[in-house]
């Protein structure tokens, strides 16, 4: 099968083609693997997506789902020509799925909107689908080089013309100053104010690691510096427990939080309903990322505000203010040094002498009097 040419069979498709229970229950069982093989909790929903949408888009573009077989390589080129625009020489942009192809998937709810996806997106479920193969110990599409240097030249073009990869704006000292102001609404206030200063001072926590602290996860020194235990994470998965020190204003914060909601054990930050009550529930994932985005609107500030923000924005600081390297790392327990320079290089070069060399002093040579 040339997966590069639209069959004339698949041109026109209903949506009824799709057996979303079926595809269900496909994704449920590729997803299974990820947690088998160690996959931390909070990522199996993004997998599950994705897979799913592999199966619908697979079932309506080759009548195939993702079954028990690798895909070739050319499937995996054929879904990015599909997914991603490219500009055209007129000044417009076009992508290869075909609009019967993509009404259906969007009647079926496994796309939110007609026409191409992002670049983030398309890489995100390559690099699941990339996952799921070597998990199944079989050779991986997403390795063939006809793919990458597609994928390389796609984003070069995306660029030159001006779209951006989206990337969630980085919380940097400031905005995060701007987010504390708004925590003054009692109760509420100073659990989302330790939460965001646990999260950020703590070493940039992922959301998963945040909600699953629990009471018992922390302990005092003293009245300036709590310790904080982190057992498994998204790349850690011995479960040995870490401790991580939160001091100044983050062990104030986690202090007055503990005093205003006592408990013995469950959950370190819990839900608040009506009326202030704390209750004994924990907070989702999800909750944390609302939360940022409640505050940051609150806030007034500009910028597209995730949970990941904090993490991102704990690397920029400590880039701006000449942390080393290795401390931030320690703290962030990022495993590569590729995936933080990104963020840490931004914000070292923020604090660079060689961004302001027009502010250097007056170099003229003085000119004494005869």
């Amino acid at each position: 099968m040339n997966v590069l040419n639209i069959t004339d069979q698949l041109l026109l498709v209903d949506e009824s083609l799709l057996d979303l229970h079926f595809l269900a229950l496909n994704a449920q069982e590729a997803a299974a693997e990820f947690i088998a093989a160690g996959t931390a909790a909070n990522t199996i929903r993004s997998y599950r997506s994705a897979l799913a949408y592999w199966s619908a888009w697979l079932q309506l573009r080759y009548g195939q789902a993702l079954g028990d077989m690798p895909l070739p390589a050319t499937v995996a080129v054929q879904f990015v020509l599909d997914h991603l625009a490219r500009p055209l020489a007129d000044g417009s942009w076009a992508h290869l799925l075909p609009p019967s192809i993509d009404a259906a998937l969007v009647a079926a709810r496994i796309k939110a909107k007609l026409g191409p996806l992002a670049f983030n997106t398309v890489s995100h479920r390559l690099a699941v689908l990339g996952k799921w193969h070597r998990i199944n110990e079989w050779d991986s599409p997403t390795e063939a080089s006809a793919l990458k240097t597609l994928l390389r030249e796609a984003r070069k073009a995306q660029t030159r013309q001006g779209v951006a990869v989206r990337k969630k704006s980085a919380m940097v000292l400031e905005p995060l100053q701007a987010l504390l102001a708004t925590c003054d609404d009692g109760v509420r206030g100073l659990r989302d104010r330790a939460l965001l200063l646990l999260a950020w001072s703590g070493g940039g926590r992922r959301r998963s690691e945040v909600v699953g602290l629990q009471v018992g996860d922390v302990r005092q020194l003293d009245a300036d510096t709590w310790l904080y235990a982190l057992g498994t994470t998204k790349t850690d998965t011995g479960g040995a427990h870490r401790e991580k020190p939160l001091r100044g204003p983050a062990a104030q914060a986690l202090a007055a939080w503990l005093a205003a909601a006592p408990a013995a054990s469950g959950s370190l930050f819990r839900r608040i309903y009506k009326g202030g009550n704390v209750g004994t529930a924990g907070l989702s994932a999800d909750q944390v990322a609302r939360i940022v985005q409640r505050r940051a609107q609150l806030a007034g500030l500009e910028g597209d505000w995730a949970a990941h923000s904090l993490r991102s924005g704990f690397v920029t600081e400590a880039g701006r203010q000449g942390v080393p390297l290795g401390e931030v790392m320690a703290m962030t327990e990022h495993r590569g040094v590729g995936t933080v320079m990104g963020y840490f290089q931004a914000g070292s070069l923020l604090a660079s002498r060689a961004t302001e060399l027009m502010r250097a002093p007056d170099l003229t040579p003085e000119v004494k009097p005869l």
